[in-house]
C-alpha cells in the first residue's frame, strides 16, 4: 500500500499549492502530465507514527515553511493500492519557495517530471485551475464555498 499525505495551507487569502509545469507524459501511465496544481505532500510509510508529522516534514521540504496540522479534511483509496489523506494546516513560519527537496536539486531523475513551482493561488481562482486530485478539489469548492 502506497500512502501519500498532503496539506491544505491557507496563506495570504489563498492556498499554498505546488504548480507543476511541463510534466511529460509517460508511456502506459495514468500519471497526470502537462500543467496542473497539487497539494504539497509526499509519501509516508505504513508504520509511520504520525501522518501529521509526515505532512509537516513534506511541506517544510517542498515549500520551506513550517505548518501546524489542525485536522484531516479528506481521504481516498484507489484499488487497495494507494491511499491519500489531505490535512488542513495553518502557516506558522518560514519563506514560501525555500524548499530543499530533491525536486529542486537538479537531479537528472526529475528531468521528465517538469517544473515544481511553489505558489499561492487566490481562493477565488481555485475553481479555474486544474487542481489534483479532482475529487479533493470538488469537495474543497463545496465545503469552503469557493
Amino acid at each position: 500500500m502506497r500512502i501519500r499525505v498532503a496539506g491544505l495551507i491557507e496563506m495570504e487569502n489563498g492556498y499554498a499549492l505546488m504548480h507543476r509545469l511541463n510534466v511529460k507524459k509517460k508511456e502506459n501511465s495514468t500519471q497526470p502530465y502537462g500543467e496542473y496544481y497539487v497539494f504539497p505532500g509526499g509519501g509516508v510509510e505504513v508504520d509511520d507514527n504520525s501522518y501529521e508529522e509526515g505532512v509537516k516534514r513534506e511541506v517544510l521540504e517542498e515549500f520551506g515553511i513550517e505548518v501546524e496540522v489542525k485536522y484531516k479534511l479528506y481521504s481516498r483509496t484507489i484499488n487497495s493500492e494507494f491511499e491519500e489523506h489531505l490535512y488542513y494546516c495553518i502557516y506558522k513560519s518560514g519563506k514560501l519557495g525555500t524548499g530543499t527537496g530533491p525536486e529542486f536539486s537538479g537531479d537528472p531523475k526529475y528531468i521528465d517530471r517538469g517544473q515544481y513551482i511553489p505558489c499561492i493561488v487566490p481562493k477565488e481562482e481555485i475553481r479555474n485551475i486544474r487542481l489534483l486530485p479532482e475529487e479533493f478539489k470538488e469537495k474543497l469548492l463545496k465545503d469552503f464555498n469557493l
